[in-house]
């Protein structure tokens, strides 16, 4: 059988239709490829259309194999940043088709067991941005940005969703190049190429002055330990963070972009 490089659209729908695919045309994948990856192959390339009905047989066809619990680990493995991802979900849902649910408790497996790792360390990082997102108020919205290594903003909508269902949220993950727009108990992620804040307003900007105070007040000179600082608030999280922000940072940004995300959430 020849080896082929599938190309798709990057969605778990896309990736499962490729499954899909490779079952039907008998044709192992030696790599999958994002359709607007510049990437070359030494392999023949087969670019695959997203199709929800067989993407939906194979997510059938797992949950009688397996488990709901396995089906959901590939689903939420696919949000991780897992190095060659694809090909690693490809074998362990080829394992699950002929092996059944065993495969998930399998975890001498070393597919298995980097997937393991991989969700630990991402629902880690979802735990962490629910306590350190921070919202500025502009222009009737709470606007936040992150910039995870994973995916977890379909992680996070539910919650800031819920959290906020008074108010009309943008939350922009720059790793990925996506929004959540929400407003009430109702949400949407859409892809957002360029995304900037918008200049903050005065009583925002006070806000953040009386924050900055408040936090210099009560700390105790004599017992600041930056080692214990950022073990609770690592660095790689604070430069979008309000209180950690230049002023020069703030200035920056084109108020349209945030006026293009009210459509979506009135």
């Amino acid at each position: 059988m020849e080896q082929v490089c599938y190309r798709y659209d990057g969605t778990f729908g896309g990736f499962l239709t490729c499954v899909f695919e490779s079952y039907v045309n008998k044709e192992p994948p030696a790599e999958f490829l994002l359709l607007d990856d510049p990437a070359l192959t030494l392999w023949p390339e087969r670019v695959v259309e997203t199709h929800p009905a067989h993407a939906e047989r194979v997510r059938e066809g797992l949950g009688k194999k397996t488990s709901a619990q396995f089906r959901t680990q590939m689903e939420r493995a696919y949000l991780t940043c897992l190095p060659d991802r694809d090909m690693i979900l490809y074998r362990l849902i080829r394992r699950g088709f002929d092996e059944g649910d065993r495969v998930s408790r399998d975890l001498t497996d070393p597919d298995m067991a980097k997937v393991t790792l991989a969700l630990q360390k991402m629902w880690t990082e979802w735990d962490h941005l629910k306590g350190v997102v921070r919202f500025s108020e502009l222009e009737g919205f709470l606007v936040g940005e992150i910039e995870p290594k994973n995916r977890v903003l379909p992680l996070l909508a539910p919650h800031f969703a819920a959290r906020l269902n008074g108010e009309k949220v943008i939350l922009y993950d720059r790793t990925h190049r996506e929004a959540l727009f929400a407003a009430g108990f109702r949400w949407t992620i859409e892809p957002v190429e360029d995304f900037h804040m918008g200049p903050a307003g005065e009583e925002e900007k006070s806000w953040r002055r009386l924050w900055k105070s408040f936090f210099n007040t009560i700390a105790i000179e004599g017992r600041i330990n930056p080692k214990c600082q950022s073990t609770h608030l690592p660095k790689r999280y604070r430069h979008v963070m309000t209180e950690f922000m230049e002023e020069e940072r703030e200035q920056k940004g084109l108020p349209g972009d945030i006026q293009s995300g009210k459509n979506m959430v009135r």
